[in-house]
C-alpha cells in the first residue's frame, strides 16, 4: 500500500516545496460484463428487438462483448442510441469511444471500448448477419 510521504529535500536543504506521493484517485468503472448486460436491460427496457450478447474474446482482440439488437425503423434505432448513450452518460458516468453510423443508414456502432453494440435495422441484420459472422462466440444472453 502507498502512502504520503515527502520527495527528498531539494537543493541547499530547501523543504518549502515538497511533493508528495499520492495514489491517483479513479472513478469506479463497470466491468465489459456488467456494462454489457446494463445495456441489454437498457435495450430491452426500450423495445429493441432479439437482443444478443456475445462474448467475443475466444475470437477477436478488439473487444469482449459484442451487444447486437434490432431497432424496427429509423427512429427507433435513434431512440435505442439516445436511451443508450443518455442513460450511461448520465447515472454511470460512462461515455462512447466513438459512434458510426446513422439511423438513416440502418446500422449504428457504439463503441465503449470493451463493449461494442450494433443496432440494426431488420435489413441491416438479415444482410451482415452478425451472428454468423461471430457464430464462433459464446452466447451470453439472448433476447427474442
Amino acid at each position: 500500500m502507498q502512502t504520503n510521504r515527502p520527495a527528498q529535500k531539494h537543493d541547499e536543504g530547501r523543504t518549502d516545496f515538497l511533493q508528495f506521493t499520492t495514489p491517483p484517485t479513479e472513478v469506479p468503472r463497470l466491468e465489459g460484463i456488467d456494462l454489457a448486460r446494463q445495456i441489454v436491460d437498457i435495450a430491452a427496457e426500450h423495445q429493441a428487438e432479439d437482443i444478443i450478447l456475445l462474448d467475443i474474446r475466444p475470437v477477436a482482440f478488439f473487444a469482449h462483448y459484442f451487444v447486437i439488437m434490432t431497432g424496427t425503423s429509423d427512429r427507433h434505432i435513434e431512440a435505442l442510441l439516445r436511451a443508450i448513450t443518455e442513460k450511461l452518460r448520465n447515472e454511470e458516468h460512462i461515455r462512447p469511444l466513438q459512434v458510426e453510423g446513422s439511423p438513416s443508414s440502418g446500422w449504428v456502432l457504439i463503441d465503449y471500448g470493451d463493449v461494442i453494440v450494433h443496432i440494426l435495422s431488420p435489413e441491416q441484420r438479415a444482410f451482415y448477419n452478425l451472428e454468423k459472422l461471430w457464430a464462433e462466440a459464446p452466447i451470453v444472453v439472448r433476447m427474442q
